[in-house]
């Protein structure tokens, strides 16, 4: 009977102890889930980057500054194409070199648009009127080239407007995602187009692009994969591939979740070559 109660004894024993200890551990766990929810509370929100504050890392880890004080040079289809930047005055050029050795040579500065005919490219190159008409078309050509061969150098120029569209993963990465519309003062003849970037979100490299252009039977659109980057003393280049959408009801900003699920046709590759870099008064 003795060792019976003290068998009884160290059951009860050991189930209350149980009871306790499951007890003991449920308030613990309530109050460390409590603990960890007040201090989730005090801690400050994560802030939020505006489209500028985006577009101006990207340029940063393109080459920042040392965009506003460069000689550039580099070829394009056949053309060679120049531009020089300091203290806010830039020259940008497309020399063409045609049959018998004549050099044609497009200007385009602060001071506006010029056109130069010639044998030789330092000796004997006249200046030539052109007319109005086509020298908006020429401004425009040699301006688009320059203008996509050093972005996003270029998007916080005051002709600019910067929108934040809905983030995007494209191939397993987080992007942001920046709608960019033109004034039409200062922006040039195509200030209607409209482009998208895609900006990684970690490194904040631009690596996809999209644009909508008029053309003479409607609005056409392309969108640009970024392959080959390389840094020249210190400034970001890259090439393209180029993309077209088959589908036409396909919205510009949704060209990246087409891309992604290969509803694009390749038309062309974008590809700089022969690229140097001058850094002036570096």
């Amino acid at each position: 009977m003795i060792r019976f109660n003290a068998w009884l004894c160290k059951l009860v024993y050991n189930f209350a102890t149980i009871k306790f200890y499951n007890t003991l551990m449920k308030y613990l766990s309530f109050i460390i889930i409590a603990l960890s929810i007040a201090s989730c509370k005090n801690e400050p929100e994560a802030k939020s980057l505006s489209a500028d504050e985006i577009i101006n890392k990207s340029i940063e880890v393109s080459g920042g500054e040392k965009f506003e004080r460069s000689a550039i040079d580099f070829d394009f289809r056949g053309k060679i194409y120049t531009s020089t930047r300091e203290k806010g005055k830039f020259t940008l050029s497309r020399t063409s070199i045609e049959a018998d050795s004549i050099f044609i040579i497009d200007h385009l500065n602060n001071e506006g648009y010029s056109r130069q005919i010639g044998k030789m490219k330092t000796n004997g190159l006249k200046t030539i009127v052109v007319e109005d008409s086509m020298a908006v078309k020429y401004i425009a050509s040699v301006n688009s080239v320059h203008y996509f061969s050093t972005l996003p150098y270029g998007l916080n120029d005051k002709a600019v407007n910067k929108s934040l569209l809905n983030e995007e993963r494209i191939k397993n990465k987080d992007y942001y995602k920046i709608k960019v519309t033109f004034n039409e003062e200062g922006g040039g003849e195509d200030y209607e187009d409209v482009f998208v970037y895609w900006i990684d979100k970690e490194l904040f490299k631009l690596d996809y692009l999209a644009y909508s252009y008029n053309e003479d039977d409607g609005v056409g659109m392309r969108f640009r994969e970024v392959y080959n980057e390389r840094y020249v003393n210190g400034l970001r280049f890259v090439d393209y591939n180029n993309y077209k959408a088959e589908n036409t009801k396909i919205k510009l900003t949704e060209l990246g979740k087409a891309f992604e699920a290969n509803q694009l046709k390749l038309l062309s590759k974008i590809e700089l070559e022969n690229v140097k870099v001058d850094l002036i008064n570096d």
